[in-house]
């Protein structure tokens, strides 16, 4: 019995010392700062993002009023730290719908969903363009882009809103929708062409879609919410509306483009 108590009594401290060499590690993880800081950690951060969190920050991560879920491409209320964002993402936040990653998330996994977050706020200061913002809202005012883009309330529906588009996209990025607009198209741009049972047909914008229902926005603006059990069929169209403009703008065309775009953020 006395054998027994001692060997108990040794598997228990070890047990103590292996926990709290663990929450050491994690802590001492926290301490020493994110060490996956790189472009590629961002990038694997937004694909851990893409399947675990966009369900309520959005898949551009601007939030969901109806979730709770905050814009992440903002300054962050609650955390100002890489720190404070690794404790949020993996221990939540008691009392509201931030819910804590899986235990068995892998600590650089975090680490790279704070390097995809911190990339969302690209600090403009620190960032040389060579095109002319000025050009580039002069030759956004002449083009078509308001047909489709809405800046300040002023515009059309059948493209993102470009209101703040700088504080979501980086020029890399702005100059890649720009030139390659359908390497990347999210589902909420996808057209679909949906054939009726009564012969007709209605195509634009998949707004929504469920179980029972497709929603659709037409070139008219025109709101279509088209029960499933009266299509006939439809395709989606997965290419964006979006045309490319890699030869219709000159190099320096593209750059002034940029450069307006990018100023596009929340004005102080």
């Amino acid at each position: 019995m006395y054998w027994n108590f001692r060997v108990w009594l040794k598997l228990a401290l070890l047990y103590g010392v292996l926990v709290s060499g663990l929450w050491g590690l994690t802590a001492s993880a926290q301490d020493a700062g994110n060490l996956y800081d790189t472009g590629v950690d961002a990038r694997l951060g937004e694909r851990y993002f893409q399947r675990q969190c966009s369900r309520c920050h959005g898949e551009d991560a601007t939030g969901n009023d109806e979730t709770g879920a905050p814009d992440l491409t903002r300054s962050l209320s609650r955390a100002s730290t890489d720190a404070g964002i690794y404790r949020i993402v993996r221990e939540g936040i008691a009392g509201t719908a931030m819910l804590p990653v899986s235990p068995d998330t892998p600590d650089p996994t975090v680490w790279q969903v704070v390097t995809y977050i911190n990339s969302l706020s690209t600090d403009p200061t620190n960032i040389d363009l060579p095109g002319s913002v000025s050009s580039g809202q002069t030759l956004y005012a002449g083009g078509d882009c308001n047909a489709c883009h809405m800046i300040g309330g002023s515009g059309g529906r059948l493209g993102p809103d470009l209101s703040r588009v700088g504080e979501r996209r980086d020029p890399d990025e702005l100059m890649a929708d720009l030139v390659s607009p359908h390497e990347e198209v999210l589902p909420r741009w996808w057209t679909v062409k949906a054939v009726l049972q009564n012969g007709s047909t209605v195509e634009g914008l998949r707004m929504n879609e469920d179980t029972f229902t497709l929603r659709v926005i037409d070139q008219n603006s025109d709101l279509w919410s088209l029960p499933k059990n009266q299509i006939a069929s439809y395709e989606r169209i997965l290419d964006s509306t979006m045309p490319s403009y890699s030869q219709t703008l000159a190099e320096g065309e593209l750059d002034d483009l940029v450069a307006y775009l990018f100023s596009l953020r929340k004005e102080n």
